[in-house]
């Protein structure tokens, strides 16, 4: 038996102190993204891209440079809701990401498709794929903070992502109904799995603002996100109302103007997450 010489990439026996080869996709030359944050949820329509985008814009008014890659291929909405209509352009080294009114960088599938109507009927496997090229082959420059908005559950995008980009902390996000717990509870396994720290959850449409007399409404029941956030010890980072100005705003592609501070302390939380130390 050789003696070891502690260089794993020319030794061909499986000992105890052989560490496991990472997955992780090198970042495009051009790009030096620092931290990279993911937004997921357990199921769909609660309102995940509407938290990405919002983050972002509060994110870039703090003076950061911020990027949101869309890994929901098969439902992208980041780009309408930034009001974003150019197609991408690329060159010999790779894609130029698309730019918001306010400089936030974009990539979405619907950036280079003919028509943003398009469907995208692909199998798992090339979804995920089309993900980790927007790692790979976009030049995103220098980037503070990128989110990366997910598709909701736990499939081939997600564990993509997980496994590939150097994903330093989810936010999840839920809504306030019954299923919620079982819901969160998927999610935050899956980030345990992959071991990815969960910075906290943000819950969508939590109540809504009686226009007369300014008291909260809850449609859906109140405390019941907040007790599921106990149960996993993470923080409530944030209660979004159901506000119909800002489904206008995202609708007419002007979320950047949209001006409220419930998300101040779930940015403050992002700012503040360690960058993480990936092998």
């Amino acid at each position: 038996m050789s003696e070891c010489t502690h260089d794993c990439s020319t030794c061909h026996s499986d000992c105890a102190s052989r560490k496991p080869e990472s997955l992780l996709a090198p970042e495009n030359a051009g790009s030096h993204v620092k931290k990279v944050i993911g937004v997921v949820s357990g199921k769909g329509g609660v309102g995940k891209s509407l938290v990405t985008g919002l983050m972002a814009t509060l994110t870039a008014r703090r003076g950061h440079t911020v990027a949101v890659l869309d890994a929901d291929v098969t439902g992208p909405s980041i780009p309408k809701m930034f009001g974003v209509t150019e197609k991408a352009m690329g060159c010999d080294e790779g894609i130029f990401p698309a730019k918001t009114k306010t400089g936030i960088r974009l990539m979405s599938i619907n950036l280079l498709l003919e028509n943003d109507t398009d469907p995208v009927i692909w199998r798992g496997s090339l979804i995920a794929g089309t993900v980790k090229q927007f790692w790979t082959d976009v030049i995103w420059g220098d980037v503070d903070y990128m989110f990366v908005d997910m598709p909701p559950g736990t499939g081939d995008v997600p564990l993509t992502v997980f496994q590939s980009l150097p994903v330093d902390g989810i936010i999840i996000v839920a809504s306030p109904q019954e299923l919620v717990g079982m819901i969160v509870e998927k999610a935050v396994n899956m980030a345990k799995m992959m071991n990815i720290p969960v910075l906290g959850l943000v819950e969508n449409m939590a109540y809504l603002t009686c226009p007369d007399c300014g008291k909260k409404i809850y449609p859906f029941g109140e405390g019941k996100t907040l007790q599921v956030a106990q149960a996993h010890s993470i923080p409530l980072l944030a209660q979004l109302p159901i506000e119909p100005t800002l489904a206008h705003a995202c609708d007419t592609g002007m979320i950047e103007l949209f001006n409220e501070n419930w998300l101040d302390g779930a940015v403050e939380v992002v700012e503040g997450c360690p960058v993480r130390k990936h092998e």
